[in-house]
């Protein structure tokens, strides 16, 4: 299975590691009627009788089931004109039995006449060009940590399908080619087809599952296509992310509350930046904490707070990032900045730093931060910096002075946290966003948990 070809380019000199290496199981065993690769157990096995009738969505208790399975369909095309030759001759020999069986006497045998007349109506159909033919075959791989519990799968969906009267079969001696079948590989090693038409084969289309389920997590709701519960965990999947739609009064805020108040309830941190003030009710609620960030708050934020470096961080990379974050800040703040007035900002925030003897080997936790103003006494004494001093007084000492300057006062310890922005001024509004989410970022990063913004 993982032969490494002589002539590829993955060939190297004595005892270097290939990608094939790496990729490679630490062992393959392969028996007549299962494998064992590494630590997983797989089987294989293919679909060789299906019933006169299929019913639509006869796949689904299988694509639904609570177990690891890879299921394979492959369908290829037939040449009509030879399965009509074939039909032709079937259907010469289906009459035949049945004369045989009018001349002897014998009782009508309803088999041969149904037989007779799937036939008659499909070959009618072929020939009018309503039905095509093609070949089908559906293999399904179990997986499972040992032998006895691969058994158990096996016995479930077995009975799953012969409860349709659908037959599978173990690919004996040909788990190698079974395995390579339901890989992702569009290689059919096994080649064991099914002649379907059209009508039929339209009943095995897969994406027929309408359970949004799974065994833990939150309610989310009632599946309105069969009244079953909608339940998931978001960090158990690839993406955590989501986003809510909908129209005005829809319930989108409500479903958001809902799930806020149900992922508390399984441990997880919440914070929120609330807009339009619809979160302070919620917050009071459950004992957590309302901070309302504006300019006549009593809640500050200082942006020049740094976090405490964790086991994979440096106290330089911590100071580099605040001091890149800080001059994006003041980019916003000042509505823009020249080369120049970067660079001196640049400077400027590396010795306000260091005004408060904070350097690349100081332990931050024990250190006070700076202020705005700092900033501000620091760039007077530059070289150029005296229009940046002067922008800088409306948020030091003018109108803004009590948004920014000021040092952190809030405490996140409650398990939900809501900032309100709804009264700061709109002008301010996007400085506030800036502030507010690097704040949050710094908490996120120097403890790693379950939360949810």
């Amino acid at each position: 299975m993982f032969n490494k070809n002589k002539n590829s380019e993955n060939k190297t000199i004595d005892g270097t590691a290939t990608l094939l290496d790496f990729i490679a199981p630490s062992a393959l065993k392969i028996t007549p009627n299962y494998m064992q690769i590494g630590e997983k157990f797989t089987k294989t096995f293919f679909i060789f009788t299906y019933p006169r009738y299929l019913n639509t969505a006869w796949l689904s208790p299988l694509i639904n089931l609570d177990e690891i399975i890879d299921i394979s369909i492959f369908i290829h095309p037939a040449d009509s004109r030879d399965i009509l030759k074939n039909l032709t001759k079937k259907l010469a020999e289906v009459k035949s039995q049945i004369l045989l069986q009018t001349e002897r006497g014998l009782v009508r045998d309803p088999i041969l006449e149904t037989a007779h007349r799937d036939i008659e109506s499909l070959r009618d159909k072929l020939q009018q060009g309503n039905e095509r033919f093609f070949k089908f075959g559906l293999y399904v791989t179990l997986y499972a940590d040992t032998a006895e519990n691969l058994g158990k799968q096996e016995e479930k969906v077995i009975s799953l399908f012969e409860s349709k009267l659908i037959y599978p079969k173990t690919a004996l001696f040909q788990q190698e080619q079974g395995f390579h079948s339901t890989s992702p590989l569009l290689l059919d090693k096994l080649v064991t087809n099914i002649n379907l038409n059209t009508e039929p084969l339209s009943t095995t289309f897969p994406f027929i599952s309408s359970d949004l389920s799974a065994n833990e997590g939150i309610l989310y709701g009632i599946n309105r296509h069969n009244n079953s519960l909608i339940l998931f965990d978001r960090f158990k999947l690839e993406n955590s992310n989501t986003v809510v739609f909908g129209k005005s009064g829809g319930g989108k805020s409500y479903a958001t509350k809902l799930e806020i108040l149900r992922s508390m309830i399984m441990g997880t941190d919440i914070i929120v930046i609330d807009p339009e003030n619809e979160y302070q009710y919620l917050a009071e609620t459950t004992e957590g904490s309302f901070f309302n960030i504006s300019l006549t708050s009593e809640h500050h934020i200082n942006p020049f707070d740094l976090p405490i470096p964790t086991e994979d961080e440096k106290p330089e990379e911590i100071l580099r990032s605040n001091i890149v974050s800080l001059v994006g800040l003041l980019r916003i703040m000042l509505g823009g900045l020249t080369p120049n007035e970067d660079v001196i900002l640049d400077k400027a925030l590396t010795e306000t730093y260091a005004s408060r003897d904070i350097t690349t080997d100081s332990d931050f936790s024990k250190m006070t931060p700076p202020l705005l103003e700092d900033l501000e006494t620091v760039i007077k004494g530059i070289e150029g910096g005296e229009n940046i001093a002067l922008k800088l007084q409306k948020y030091t000492q003018g109108s803004f002075s009590g948004f920014l300057n000021k040092a952190t006062n809030i405490n996140i310890k409650n398990r939900l946290v809501v900032f309100n922005v709804r009264d700061m001024e709109e002008e301010l509004r996007p400085i506030a966003m800036y502030v507010i989410l690097h704040y949050i970022w710094n908490l996120v990063r120097s403890k790693l948990k379950k939360r949810l913004l």
